[in-house]
């Protein structure tokens, strides 16, 4: 397994950095973050320090393998304090950067365990989901968060959109290799414009999580056409306008009472607490749900920028916390 493991990590750092992407990051993080953009910048830019996490699927669960992992030394990454995590869901980690090998999808064989970054599942965690609750996922691929969801509790229904078709072959392999078949029957899977359910489906959910599409830091940074690059950061001045919309949607499909979690991979201010702000600014029946619970009780384990954590906080890179970037905000509907 070892030499896998190397041979994965040296793919890894023969990729190229696109120094496109690389300038317009260091002219804008640099501003945004100030001194802790360094660190940030080196870890992103070194494959072979990032880390990942294994999440245990509890429809098949690996007892031999998390056996092997207490004896590797792996650690339990977000068990703890947090008063309302999810006893079903289990999550290990190494210490010293190293990825397991993926498992291969097979038909009618459901997978032991899903390899992520640790920080995506705070946005889940946030969500507090509860038995028996209407729930959607508005941009439910690769099927992640949506696989993390259904380890912390059992929904009444959930919704997983994808509006982009590729994307959403992905989720549904997702969701066959890792969700039993009785429970699928609770799960709907769509390939509808995020900004149009709000219409299609108001008042229906307890629950809503809006995993945006946003700038996705770490894959621009290894982006292979420098043209494509080019463009790409562009057309990012768009971006926040397509996350205010998605958010205006997803409010829609809440309930009154209902909780709302948007998240990016992005460390950007302008997709992350800007978007934000214009949601609280504009919608006086949303209120932001302070979530610094999450910060006190992890900050062990991730590093948090220095932001007002009340109703959201950011999930930075750094040295031996390779996690992220993830920034989470949390809102309410009166």
């Amino acid at each position: 397994m070892l030499s896998r493991l190397r041979a994965k990590s040296e793919g890894k750092l023969a990729k190229q950095i696109c120094k496109v992407v690389l300038d317009h990051f260091e002219n804008q993080y640099s501003k945004e973050l100030g001194d802790s953009w360094n660190t940030v910048r080196d870890i992103l830019i070194s494959p072979a320090l990032w880390q990942h996490a294994v999440l245990f699927n509890r429809f098949s669960y690996p007892t031999a393998l998390e056996e092997e992992l207490h004896l590797k030394g792996y650690c339990p990454l977000i068990e703890g304090s947090l008063s309302y995590y999810p006893k079903s869901m289990k999550c290990y980690f190494s210490r010293i950067p190293s990825r397991m090998p993926s498992e291969r999808h097979q038909i009618g064989s459901l997978k032991k365990y899903y390899l992520l970054n640790a920080a995506s599942l705070l946005p889940v965690l946030a969500l507090e989901l509860k038995d028996g609750e209407k729930v959607l996922d508005l941009c439910a691929a690769p099927g992640g968060k949506s696989i993390a969801l259904l380890q912390c509790a059992y929904p009444g229904y959930l919704h997983c959109n994808e509006y982009d078709s590729l994307r959403l072959r992905w989720l549904r392999q997702t969701l066959e290799s890792f969700i039993p078949q009785p429970l699928i029957n609770v799960i709907k899977v769509s390939e509808s414009d995020g900004r149009e359910l709000g219409h299609a489906q108001p008042e229906v959910f307890d629950k809503v999580l809006v995993d945006a599409p946003c700038s996705n830091d770490r894959s621009w940074l290894f982006s292979s056409d420098s043209q494509k690059a080019a463009y790409r950061i562009h057309q990012r001045r768009n971006l926040p306008l397509l996350q205010i919309e998605l958010l205006r949607s997803a409010i829609r499909t809440l309930r009154p009472g209902g909780i709302l979690v948007y998240s990016t991979c992005t460390l950007s201010k302008a997709e992350n607490q800007d978007v934000i702000s214009e949601i609280l600014n504009s919608n006086h029946n949303i209120v932001p749900v302070d979530i610094r619970e999450i910060v006190r009780t992890y900050s062990k384990h991730f590093t948090f920028a220095p932001i007002d954590h009340e109703y959201g906080f950011m999930v930075i890179p750094d040295r031996g916390k390779a996690w992220g970037p993830m920034y989470v905000a949390k809102l309410k509907k009166k």
